[in-house]
């Protein structure tokens, strides 16, 4: 069962929740959710014999909001030396994913392996959506500018939980609760103030050395398999998964396709490992 911890570092209180033993691996959250995206992936990588931990990031579940200027890559540092972690296996979704990408390149040594899903990269190209979710998009756009939060939420459960092109409601049952009740939190929360902006992070991908497994769900924007195809180009040790019939959070709608996957990779990471105990 995990144990909740609550860490003050510069001022503020990041929660989060830490299971198991062996290996540690860390699971960063989306932009759209908190660490509660991954309930069932702790459960499962700490029964497999890891050390898992989940955390809020400034302004997200139950961590507090920040006041001025902070860094989300200096705050996980914070975290690791508070927890006695001297390297990880880092597992990032989406805009956790890019934290993961910062952190790999800026403390090699620190990182055993990365699992991106979905993932952003600091400093790409601004993504091109296509012609035909223009009206949806618009309808988002319209909806936040008039803060109708609860249109907001579904209409982001359409775009990012069910796939740009899929049928809204796609996702049901308690993968859609979770979505919307996440999100609604962050919205109804409001703005976060941005995290200082760090060296673009792809300009910096030479600086991977660590095995980077990449996973995006087949129903995804185009963009993110765009992105997904680019980086497994570019880095040496990286290779990607596609998931059929899933979008942006195949871990939450597909954790029999995703667990097996994550799984196969920790382990393997945890084979070759020089020492499994941190």
């Amino acid at each position: 069962m995990a144990s909740r911890f609550e860490i003050r570092i510069d001022g503020t209180s990041l929660v989060g929740e830490s299971a198991g033993f062996g290996m540690p691996v860390i699971f960063l959250h989306a932009e759209l959710t908190d660490r509660r995206m991954w309930a069932g992936q702790i459960e499962a990588v700490a029964a497999a014999g890891f050390h898992v931990v989940a955390y809020d990031r400034r302004g997200f579940g139950e961590s507090e909001v920040a006041e001025g200027a902070f860094s989300d890559l200096d705050d996980l540092e914070a975290l690791l030396d508070r927890l006695s972690i001297n390297a990880a296996i880092l597992v990032g979704s989406s805009a956790g994913g890019g934290l993961a990408i910062d952190f790999a390149i800026e403390n090699p040594d620190r990182t055993v392996g990365l699992v991106l899903v979905g993932t952003t990269v600091s400093g790409a190209d601004e993504p091109e959506f296509p012609e035909a979710l223009e009206e949806l998009l618009d309808a988002r756009s319209y909806a936040a500018e008039r803060r109708q939060w609860p249109s907001v939420n579904r209409l982001d459960a359409q775009l990012w939980l069910d796939g740009p092109t899929s049928k809204a409601g796609r996702v049901d049952g308690e993968p859609r609760r979770l979505f919307l009740e996440m999100n609604g939190d962050r919205l109804a929360r409001g703005p976060v103030t941005p995290p200082e902006e760090l060296q673009p992070a792809i300009d910096n991908l030479a600086g991977l050395s660590s095995p980077v497994l990449l996973i995006a769900g087949e129903l995804d924007f185009p963009h993110v398999h765009e992105l997904q195809d680019d980086l497994e180009g570019e880095l040496e040790n990286g290779f990607a998964v596609t998931l059929e019939e899933t979008a942006h959070f195949p871990n939450l709608e597909r954790p029999d396709l995703f667990d097996p996957v994550l799984l196969e990779f920790l382990e393997a990471l945890a084979g070759t490992g020089e020492d499994e105990d941190n």
